[in-house]
């Protein structure tokens, strides 16, 4: 497989050294198409067309046809000056902006020499509330500048906040919490991470837990489009949508700005979940200390020529510099002094103390920069040079209500990537692109404790505290929701090479793409580890103190006599390890069959190498496959291997009925393959991790302990797609106002599932207990989307509406195409209930958002987002599957189905009012304060207990099921709701929640602008 991937690699080398290179890839620039004619309505052949960067000396040039049409690719998203001329006409003259990733139609009359020409430019790009219509693609996408980056409120400074605009999407929590604060956007009803994402051409996906790589400061963001369907062949890896995107560059004017954000609780309303006025207990009620907070954001931008007219350079930074904190209520710090005293009573081996802060700070910096140079080489050939770097340290990470701070973590993020790119053109007709990529990721989290045990008590894991159940102690990087690695590494690089030719009516390209991932690598916590979990709290203890016993590491102690359990983990090997290649070819046209239609067209081949070998060996060296052939158990007979049949076939249909263009109706047709993120499999990988012993009788050392943990990957492993269906209507009514309808249907099929096996009970009890990683599920996602956008003089409005519906098949946890689904009966996989709405099915959406210049030069945007509520999963205390339940005058108990349980509706404002200050032509002064969550409402979104021993005074009858609840008084079970209550947010533990909504909060700063 090493030489296999070692030929490609050199191939691929062969070939690039061969052509000369180029600039972008997957689709981050623009294009210009237009139709040229006289004043009679005869088309115009033969006229010579050149597009000037406004900002810069870059020309492109192309030539009529024989039909008047011209199109150029490859364009650099911003301003450009457009110049027509032909033999016995007048020059004609037009500033027109190209965006990313969009065709740009223009319509260009020309007039005899002595009369005047006319070019008729539809609309401006600058804004995701003045996008033009594009009669040329089938692709479903918005696109964002960084005008909209600037004016209207971002609660996180994340551009995700923007995102959200563009039809078909949603939002969603940053990925997990080893990527705090990184940007997570979610389209097709899916979590997010298997979408594409690319910056400047590269990639820029995570390829372990899946979305973003890297963070990016939305001051060097020139533009990005959010695809949420890809009928264009040269975009891969991802079974939902891609997002694209531009940094900014520098021209021939010096120009730059400097912003300062100030956030701190005296703006802050209180988060009546995590932070209530008050805390009872026993009816007795105290006062709980507001939580303090401050945030700053330091912004700079600088930008011009190092030489004019041929090398530029962009530069930004932006620092974040955040003291949250937790604020323990009187309640708490009860137990914990009563914690302390068993220390100092000397029942907590080699802990004769406990400190008791009364509040425990959360200090957080980021350091985000990017550096950009161009180079205009030639007339022909045009260089760019970008690296960027984002580097974050978090002290006392996942510390939260019911948690000391010996529980937390320190946590640094380093990632860093740079582009080198060049755009050729060889004619006008042939345009060669290049990029040439390489990124890195290298994460730690250490512990702020190392004793060697944890204690964990039943107030420290309730609805308020969701990331973990350690009182005090070492965190065990284990939570009610994942088990997250304390080290990661990832190394990428990329070589990508796409050939665009222009002939007749066809517009042609071609492309490779080839990742190289030597490192993608990292490890799960492996020292040893002592978990008490007590079912009693440290008050009881102390007025009991015989049945507390002694507590020692290793469970050596006198344990508890109250039921309470000890378990003790040994020292092992935690890493995992992962060498992978990934390739891809496509090939696409689109064929301007008239000047009414457009079909594109194409086909795309990827496959992956190395994906199933971790530390360079294959699962059949994995000991828990060994012990599976010893004992003679056929439940996996091999080993999994590379998927090499991903032929990916697309198709658009663009369609402009009439001569205005003002109309364009669309349909598609795309296969997309994407093998996901790898997180779910580390387990199996760590089992090969050393060469494997003798295992031949189930006794040897080389085989897995009977009882003990083990993962294995089915054989029958096979890449997971998406089939996308898409068909709509777009409808420009002038200038200034469009709206469309658009249609999108997704059927999933090869997601991932776990099966989980217990030794005795679906599985020979001389086995290990063993999950099996299957690429079996299927799901489905349907939307209607309807969009309006206006552009008057006094406002801007973007108004979108989505109704959807999304379902697949799953245990306690439904998600489509994410590593988290699993089964519960592995014997019966598809068992009716295990099929339901997935996490992020969000059925009806509404976004509305603009800005308005009103009297005085004050402009007011806002953000306003409405969504009904999602859906949630209660499981029985082990986690293992969904609760059963009994309502009054059932007389059988009914188990729950997947995502049965809603939550509730998502509504949230923001508002920005900002008074430009123009100091002269080239400085502008902009003060602002931004409201975030204006009417302080209080959204859980699904944030909701997800265990039932969270659920206050949940009784059980004697077959298990809920029947009652007790707090304090008893009441029957008539309704699920009685059983949803809503829990902390994840603002601790992933960084700045998304879908849970921030209480109403105030943010002052200002803008300086040259």
């Amino acid at each position: 497989m090493r030489r296999l991937s070692s030929l490609l690699c050199a191939f691929a080398l062969l070939i690039f050294a061969s052509v000369p290179s180029f600039l972008r890839a997957q689709n981050p620039n623009g294009a210009l198409r237009g139709e040229i004619q006289d004043a009679s309505a005869a088309r115009v052949a033969g006229a010579r067309v050149v597009v000037q960067s406004t900002g810069s000396s870059i020309t492109r040039e192309a030539m009529a046809n024989d039909r008047g049409e011209f199109r150029i690719e490859g364009l650099l998203p911003g301003s450009y000056r457009v110049t027509v001329t032909a033999k016995g006409f007048a020059a004609a003259t037009a500033d027109v902006d190209v965006a990313v990733s969009v065709v740009r139609d223009i319509a260009v009359t020309l007039k005899p020499e002595s009369g005047r020409e006319t070019l008729n430019v539809q609309g401006n790009a600058s804004s995701i509330t003045t996008q033009s219509i594009d009669t040329a693609s089938a692709v479903h996408q918005g696109v964002v500048g960084a005008r909209d980056l600037e004016t209207l409120p971002l609660p996180a400074r994340s551009f995700a906040n923007i995102a959200y605009l563009v039809p078909g999407t949603e939002p969603v929590e940053p990925s997990d919490p080893t990527k705090a604060r990184i940007t997570a956007v979610s389209t097709g009803g899916s979590s997010g991470l298997n979408n594409e994402l690319s910056v400047d051409g590269a990639d820029n996906s995570d390829d372990w837990i899946g979305g973003f790589l890297q963070n990016f400061s939305p001051d060097a963001i020139q533009e990005f489009a959010v695809r949420t369907s890809n009928e264009d062949a040269d975009t891969g890896w991802t079974t939902a949508g891609s997002v694209v995107i531009t940094t900014k560059h520098g021209t021939n004017e010096w120009h730059g700005d400097g912003a300062f954000y100030e956030r701190a609780a005296p703006l802050n309303a209180r988060f009546p979940i995590e932070n209530p006025a008050e805390s009872c207990i026993d009816g007795i009620c105290e006062h709980n200390p507001k939580q303090p907070f401050s945030r700053q954001n330091y912004v700079g931008t600088l930008g011009g020529p190092i030489a004019r007219n041929k090398v530029w350079f962009f530069t930004s930074f932006e620092h974040v510099h955040e003291n949250a904190s937790i604020a323990y209520s009187p309640t708490n710090i009860g137990y914990f002094d009563a914690l302390a005293q068993l220390a100092a009573d000397g029942l907590i081996t080699g802990v004769p103390s406990i400190a008791v802060p009364a509040t425990v700070p959360i200090p957080f910096r980021d350091y985000i920069s990017s550096m950009r140079f161009d180079w205009a080489q030639s007339a022909k050939s045009q260089w760019f040079l970008r690296t960027s770097q984002d580097s974050y340290l978090a002290h006392n990470a996942l510390v939260e209500q019911g948690m000391l701070p010996s529980t937390g973590l320190t946590t640094h993020n380093n990632y860093w990537n740079t582009v080198i790119s060049n755009s050729y053109a060889f004619s006008p007709a042939w345009l060669g692109n290049l990029v040439l990529g390489a990124s890195l990721l290298h994460l730690t989290q250490t512990r702020n404790s190392d004793l060697g045990f944890a204690l964990a008590f039943p107030f420290s894991s309730t609805a308020l505290t969701i990331s973990g159940f350690e009182t005090f102690g070492d965190n065990q990087f284990a939570t009610p929701i994942t088990l997250f690695p304390d080290l990661r590494n990832q190394d990428k690089y990329q070589v990508r090479y796409d050939l665009s030719h222009i002939a007749g009516s066809h517009a042609l390209k071609f492309g490779v793409d080839f990742i190289h991932e030597p490192v993608l690598s990292g490890a799960f916590a492996s020292t040893a580890e002592t978990l008490a979990q007590y079912v009693n709290n440290p008050t009881y203890y102390v007025q009991n103190p015989g049945v507390f016993g002694t507590f020692a590491p290793q469970c050596a102690g006198t344990p508890a006599s109250d039921g309470s359990t000890c378990s003790y983990t040994p020292a092992g090997d935690g890493s995992f390890s992962q060498n992978v290649q990934r390739l891809g070819l496509y090939a696409e046209d689109s064929w301007r069959v008239s000047h009414r239609l457009t079909v594109n067209y194409g086909l795309r081949y990827q496959t992956t190498f190395g994906l199933f070998e971790a530390s360079g060996r294959s699962q059949l060296e994995n000991p828990a496959y060994l012990t599976l052939k010893a004992l003679g158990i056929g439940l996996v007979n091999g080993a999994p291997h590379d998927y090499r049949k991903q032929i990916a076939p697309r198709l658009g249909i663009a369609y402009s009925p009439g001569d205005s263009e003002k109309t364009v109706i669309r349909a598609g047709f795309g296969l997309f393959y994407n093998d996901l993120a790898q997180n779910g499999w580390a387990t199996a990988f760590q089992g090969v991790n050393t060469p494997p012993g003798t295992c031949v009788v189930p006794s040897d050392p080389g085989c897995a302990p009977a009882g003990a943990a083990a993962s294995l990957v089915d054989p029958n492993y096979k890449t997971p797609y998406a089939i996308h269906i898409t068909g709509g209507v777009q409808h420009a009514f002038n200038e200034h106002w469009l709206v469309s309808a658009d249609y999108t249907h997704e059927q999933g099929n090869h997601g991932y599932r776990a099966y989980r096996y217990t030794p005795g009970e679906n599985i020979d009890p001389n086995a290990p207990a063993l999950s099996v990683f299957h690429s079996d599920n299927r799901s489905s996602y349907n939307s209607m989307m309807l969009h309006a956008q206006g552009n008057m003089r006094r406002f801007s409005v973007v108004a979108n509406y989505t109704l959807s519906k999304a379902q697949t098949w799953g245990c306690v946890l439904g998600e489509l195409f994410d590593y988290v689904n699993g089964v519960c009966n592995p014997l019966n996989a598809f068992e009716p209930g295990d099929y339901g709405p997935s996490g992020e099915d969000v059925r009806h959406r509404f976004v509305l958002a603009g800005t308005v210049h009103i009297p005085g030069g004050f402009e007011l945007s806002t953000v306003t987002q409405l969504e009904s509520a999602r859906p949630i999963t209660i499981t029985t205390a082990d986690n293992s599957d969904r609760i059963s339940v009994q309502f009054s005058g059932m007389t059988q108990p009914v188990k729950t189905s997947l995502d049965e349980f809603r939550g509730t509706p998502y509504i949230q404002s923001d508002l920005r009012v900002t008074r430009p200050i123009n100091i002269n032509e080239r400085w502008r002064v902009d003060p602002f304060i931004e409201f975030f969550n204006l009417f302080n409402r209080n959204n859980p979104g699904a944030n909701f207990a997800v265990n039932i021993v969270q659920v206050p005074g949940a009784q059980f009858n004697s077959s298990g099921a809920v029947y009652e609840i007790c707090n304090p008084n008893c009441v029957p079970l008539t309704s699920l709701k009685q059983l949803e209550i809503p829990e902390g947010a994840l603002g601790d533990f992933f960084g700045p929640g998304t879908t849970v909504g921030i209480p109403f909060a105030a943010q002052l700063g200002v803008r300086v602008t040259f």
